[in-house]
């Protein structure tokens, strides 16, 4: 199995998850006398089923990761590069939008409102970062295509 093939199925078992938590919460209780729509005890079982399959494959997923290296990188480093680089990206994005607010003057008495920060050389720092964290989700994306998935059963 290749490592995207176990990241889609982790997606998916997480899925399967929710359904199965709603399933049990909405078979919880019933009125005295009758029964649930579905027994509770089973979908608990078939949850404790999934949750083992899920743990099974993070653990692959994660000892896949990090003895797999791409370009003198583990996969682990890239993907904590990828997601570090990705939070700061959005707060440039967000300084960026708030800088370049303009705020309008009614008269000439009230204060006039003005960014704090280069709005065009935080412009351009957000375009390269978000070249770089294209070129490393690509970089990724192929690796887990190319990669077999270690230590599942």
């Amino acid at each position: 199995m290749k490592l995207a093939e176990a990241l889609q199925e982790r997606a998916d078992l997480r899925r399967v998850i929710g359904q199965l938590e709603a399933r049990i919460v909405n078979n919880a209780r019933t009125a005295q006398g009758s029964r649930p729509t579905e027994d509770p005890a089973e979908l608990i079982q078939a949850l404790d089923g999934v949750m083992d399959r899920l743990a099974a494959l993070i653990t692959a997923i994660n000892g896949t990761n990090s003895a797999t290296l791409v370009d003198g990188r583990t996969l682990t480093e890239w993907i904590a590069h990828r997601d570090t680089l990705r939070e700061k990206l959005e707060i440039y994005r967000r300084l960026v939008n708030e800088a370049s607010e303009v705020t309008r003057r009614m008269t000439h008495t009230e204060i006039l409102i003005v960014p704090a920060v280069d709005v065009p050389a935080l412009n351009r720092q957000t375009d390269k970062m978000a070249k770089e964290l294209r070129l490393i989700d690509n970089r990724i994306q192929a690796a887990n295509w190319t990669t077999e998935l270690i230590g599942l059963d």
